[in-house]
């Protein structure tokens, strides 16, 4: 099994590509599922994820055809069963329950597993897809669900879900009548997807909102679209450059995407420059700030890791807590094998800055718990090995590359 072996002190320097968002990719990938006739999507990354649901739409009969824009066609569908082999090991394959009853009137796809951050239960994506008039059954660790024709529906979200808000307006492209999404995730996410889908003829307004209308239609079409940059992976790049008190320049990036964070950044001493597609993010003397997790455009639960690992070297005080997820917290133990003063206390980290951390061998519990990690060493003195990278890779895209281009002595080995 990979390891990530760092030699931390070393501050960032110079500009790094960001990668497509794997967040964004991956609803965009389903919604082909909607159309016959050959997709074609730019800025695809390259990921564990990414492959994973490719596999599970290459089971149910999608045919890829790779290219710098990666061509997806589910003219001759196969299959409408999404098995817990594939599932489980990635939550948001629930993505293609709406798509696919909506598109065949018949879905049987697996429960969903993922990153153990909390359960995350689908109970709203379900609720939602009775209102619009499916029969949905769960047996035997499936859900099965059928409609010979989905209806609009005014469908109320007890929380905003960014996956349930995703599948919603992808099964209510194809239903009759409209269909109104209330408290739905604003996420820049939902909004790339939605501009997929009326690039294939889909009738939606409101994305961006906390109300997304879809006038539903007949039948949808081919498109060619574009994966908007990762916001988390610009974010863990900007925070890396506070932590190791550097001067690095996200290039590819959306500015208007980070205005939690920036906020954050600058209040805790770092220098953020906007420029035209790319921001600059320089170290300085890093203070303590407090940090609340919220849904976009709140700050990013996604980032609350990587600014704890920050947090742990500023001096002073800070509170971080977590609203979006329970039992986010996991790498905190790893942080303290690490030399942080670190408190648990319900939904909230109390951090108390130390004036370094230390290398030490570290394990990651979950993707972004992967990249503190990582930050945390390209901070700390001496060596730190992080083991189960295999988070990291359904996540970032050459990571370890990216970082050792900016001046990281770190690097991949096996074993």
């Amino acid at each position: 099994m990979d390891k990530i072996v760092i030699e931390g002190g070393t501050p960032l320097r110079g500009e790094v590509h960001n990668s497509g968002a794997k967040n964004a990719a991956l609803p965009i990938l389903t919604a082909s599922l909607l159309t016959s006739g050959c997709n074609f999507f730019r800025r695809v990354p390259d990921l564990v994820d990414i492959r994973t649901i490719k596999k599970l739409l290459g089971g149910l009969g999608v045919r890829f055809v790779e290219g710098e824009a990666l061509g997806v066609d589910a003219t001759d569908l196969t299959g409408i069963e999404a098995s817990y082999d594939l599932v489980r090991t990635m939550r948001a394959s629930i993505l293609v329950l709406g798509p696919l009853l909506a598109r065949t009137g018949e879905a049987r796809v697996s429960l969903p597993g993922g990153c153990a951050i909390g359960a995350r239960p689908v109970n709203l994506h379900i609720r939602a897809l009775q209102e619009m008039g499916a029969e949905v059954n769960l047996k035997d660790g499936y859900i099965e669900a059928k409609a010979a024709r989905l209806k609009g529906a005014t469908i109320y979200f007890d929380l905003p879900t960014v996956t349930g808000t995703e599948n919603i307006m992808m099964a209510a492209c194809l239903a009759d009548g409209t269909t109104l999404l209330k408290n739905a995730a604003r996420e820049p996410e939902v909004s790339n997807l939605a501009e997929v889908l009326r690039g294939m003829g889909a009738r939606i307004t409101g994305d961006g909102t906390d109300v997304i209308r879809i006038d539903g239609c007949p039948s949808l079409h081919p498109t060619e679209g574009e994966i908007i940059p990762d916001r988390i992976e610009a974010g863990t790049f900007m925070i890396a450059a506070g932590i190791t008190g550097g001067d690095v320049t996200v290039v590819d990036a959306d500015p208007g995407h980070h205005d939690a964070l920036i906020a954050k950044l600058r209040d805790a001493g770092m220098t953020i420059e906007i420029r035209d597609k790319a921001i600059r993010a320089a170290g300085g003397r890093i203070v303590s700030v407090d940090v609340k997790t919220l849904p976009y455009p709140g700050f990013p639960t996604d980032l609350q890791a990587q600014m704890m690992a920050m947090m742990a070297v500023g001096p002073g005080l800070s509170v971080i807590t977590e609203t979006v997820f329970e039992n986010r917290f996991m790498h905190v133990g790893e942080l303290i094998r690490m030399g942080a003063d670190i408190v648990i206390q319900g939904n909230s980290a109390v951090v108390r800055g130390v004036p370094r951390l230390r290398g030490a061998p570290v394990m990651a519990t979950d993707l972004r718990a992967s990249a503190c990690l990582i930050l945390a060493g390209l901070a700390a003195e001496g060596k730190t090995v992080l083991s189960r990278v295999y988070h990291l890779d359904r996540g970032y895209e050459k990571i370890e590359k990216k970082f050792a281009a900016l001046g990281a002595r770190m690097e991949r080995v096996k074993g």
